[in-house]
């Protein structure tokens, strides 16, 4: 059984996530170093390595393997980089995260996932993560300005916090829209008062909790 993952991690990366032009060396080998299997329900094991989201409780699920390429390969996180990271899950796109970044802070809506993604990381042994519990759609009050923001469900809009919360030259990864009109988009401060934005490519992800946007009073 183990034989039959091992090999089908290896299709996994070579037969879907490479051919999807997912072609960043250190993405690739963070896809390699982290088993998948390892974030889903035994269950779902089985389906691990199939190019498909995953349920993991709580409503929620864990991306596509060539989603998940994608928006790293488009993040491009430095070793010497630190990244907050927008809905833990079970986290696996934190591990990948956690391979390529010098730590990885990442907020979950959920305790209970919060807890299982650490132990999940505790058992594969990645000790640069700090696990926050939190509603973080809208905001997440940092120290320090982030370099390096990636929101890993759907937003309706980024918020100005997030926005403001970017060192200059910082950037912020998201995808963005509703139901099925959805658009990756890259967001870069460039000064204090300007930030522009780049679309990458269409994709449809679920939504995250409470990201709806705040309405606003008329008077």
């Amino acid at each position: 059984m183990m034989q039959n993952r091992d090999t089908a991690h290896f299709n996994m990366l070579e037969q879907q996530v490479r051919p999807a032009y997912v072609l960043d060396l250190r993405v690739l080998a963070a896809i390699e170093n982290v088993k998948r299997e390892h974030f889903v329900d035994d269950e779902f094991a089985g389906l691990a390595y199939a190019d498909t989201a995953l349920p993991i409780g709580f409503g929620q699920s864990i991306l596509p393997p060539i989603i998940d390429g994608r928006l790293l390969q488009a993040l491009n996180v430095q070793e010497d980089e630190e990244v907050l990271e927008i809905g833990t899950g079970s986290g696996y796109f934190t591990a990948l995260l956690a391979q390529l970044a010098h730590s990885v802070t990442t907020v979950e809506i959920v305790p209970e996932l919060s807890e299982r993604a650490r132990q999940n990381l505790e058992r594969a042994g990645v000790g640069n993560v700090n696990f926050c519990v939190g509603d973080a759609s809208q905001q997440w009050t940092l120290t320090n300005r982030a370099a390096v923001i990636v929101a890993t469900a759907a937003l309706e809009a980024v918020s100005d916090e997030y926005k403001q919360s970017l060192a200059v030259g910082g950037r912020m990864l998201a995808v963005v829209g509703k139901e099925n009109h959805m658009t990756v988009q890259l967001i870069r401060r460039v000064t204090e008062r300007e930030w522009q934005t780049e679309s990458l490519f269409e994709t449809v992800i679920p939504a995250m909790m409470n990201a709806e946007p705040k309405a606003e009073f008329e008077f």
